[in-house]
């Protein structure tokens, strides 16, 4: 058994002096540091970057500081300028509606052209650097609908083409007029390229100088009531890109727009006129400004005592009168009710204790002028406990005792709601809304049976 004595003599050769407790855990520690160190070294040769964290606050130039402002304005220039050069310009898309054409697939859909992916890609190979990025699985899926060849539509492709242009030549446009350089625009910023763009527009050549400042006003405040209700002063350049305001403005570039188009449009010429002529009808006493008394004949002269109060006391007046920016915010607010914008505009004048939910007393604080000029008018004033009950149907809250404002937009019905506890004739319609709805379907019979 010569290997089990060669083991023995082994082990006997390995024990050595017996290690304390202690000396046991030191070891264990000098092992474990010895070869995490390793190991993290390992690391840190292999992503040398994690060693320097990359600067990411670059200060803004102090307005004493005034040859970093002009570097500053000139290299962002320059950018704007490189980024403007790489969008396609006409003749590009001239070139590029020409490849589309060419390399259509059969066969039409009505009159429509189709184009499948590899003719696809044939064409974003042939158009150019520029137009890559329109040429992507991800863009032809987006626009690939029932096509039973798994074809996209190529006046589709070209519209979105076209739009993805257009929104990045607003973008650079809008960003001129960025003073601050941090993508929004001050009411001041946004004044100065609506004035710039007004030679641009067709329909508003009609217009008198005297009368830009007024319309860059008009236009600009709607802007801001729809896109900063926080009144922050700055819309971000992204949010006027996203709405639909934009695309109104522009609008105004065609030169047979209709007329219906124009009386609905803001932003035309009979739009600004009509508002702006409605504020000098309502200033009696022509000093640019209007009192509470004056304003109470604004649209149908039925808006209650109560909720004008409420507006002097909350909008920002000069010596209790108006002013015509603050007439505008008014105007936009009873305009567009069904808005959350609007909502949030009139729920905060109906909030008169500022608790941020109207309760049953703050609507019965309100309706009580309804009920004060139905008796004015000959009329018996309705039960406050079935309108409150009505109410609190329509908007269904989450508290059976409180609405809140973002109860009042879920419900669909704010405009209703409202309309019901500001304006008698707001109430009135409401009230007689089956009747009304009666007397219209009569009249279509009427219509029907010449």
């Amino acid at each position: 058994m010569e290997w089990k004595q060669a083991l023995r003599g082994r082990v006997a050769a390995c024990i050595g002096p017996k290690k304390s407790e202690q000396e046991l855990k030191d070891e264990e520690m000098e092992l474990f540091t010895k070869y995490y160190m390793e190991w993290k070294g390992g690391r840190r040769s292999v992503n040398t970057s994690y060693m320097n964290i990359p600067r990411f606050y670059y200060r803004l130039p102090a307005e004493d500081e005034v040859l970093l402002q002009k570097l500053r304005e000139e290299s962002r220039a320059v950018f704007l300028q490189r980024k403007s050069r790489e969008l396609l310009d006409n003749e590009e898309l001239q070139n590029l509606w020409f490849l589309l054409d060419k390399h259509q697939t059969p066969p039409l859909i009505g009159e429509e052209a189709m184009i499948n992916y590899e003719s696809f890609l044939k064409v974003g190979e042939k158009a150019g650097p520029k137009c890559k990025q329109f040429f992507t699985a991800k863009v032809f899926a987006k626009l690939l609908h029932n096509d039973p060849y798994g074809r996209i539509s190529i006046m589709q492709f070209f519209n979105y083409v076209m739009r993805k242009v257009w929104l990045h030549q607003t973008r650079i446009g809008l960003s001129l007029y960025d003073v601050a350089g941090q993508g929004y625009l001050r009411e001041s910023d946004l004044e100065n390229y609506i004035l710039e763009l007004i030679p641009t527009l067709p329909q508003l050549d009609g217009l008198e100088k005297s009368f830009y400042s007024f319309y860059v006003c008009t236009a600009v405040r709607k802007f801001f009531f729809f896109l900063d209700p926080l009144r922050t002063g700055k819309i971000k350049i992204q949010d006027i890109l996203a709405c639909s305001f934009l695309d109104d403005l522009l609008e105004l570039r065609d030169e047979e727009l209709s007329k219906e188009s124009q009386e609905t449009n803001w932003f035309s010429a009979p739009s600004a006129l009509r508002v702006y002529g409605q504020y000098l009808n309502l200033d009696k006493d022509h000093n640019g400004m209007l009192s509470k008394e004056e304003l109470s004949r604004y649209g149908t002269g039925t808006l209650t005592n109560i909720f004008l109060d409420r507006v002097f006391q909350e909008c920002l007046t000069y010596d209790g009168e108006m002013d015509y920016k603050t007439y505008l915010d008014f105007v936009l607010a009873l305009e567009n009710r069904k808005e959350p914008a609007a909502l949030q505009y009139i729920f905060k004048l109906l909030d008169i204790e500022n608790k941020g939910y109207l309760n049953v007393f703050s609507l019965n604080y309100f309706f009580r002028a309804i009920q004060e000029q139905m008796k004015i008018h000959g009329q018996e004033p309705v039960s406050f406990q079935d309108v409150k009950d009505e109410i609190f149907d329509m908007v269904k809250p989450k508290d059976p005792y409180k609405i809140s404002l973002h109860d009042l937009i879920n419900s669909s019905q704010g405009d209703t709601v409202t309309s019901i506890l500001i304006d008698l004739n707001g109430f009135w319609t409401y009230e007689n809304r089956e009747v009304l709805v009666a007397s219209d379907n009569d009249n279509t019979v009427d219509i029907d049976d010449t």
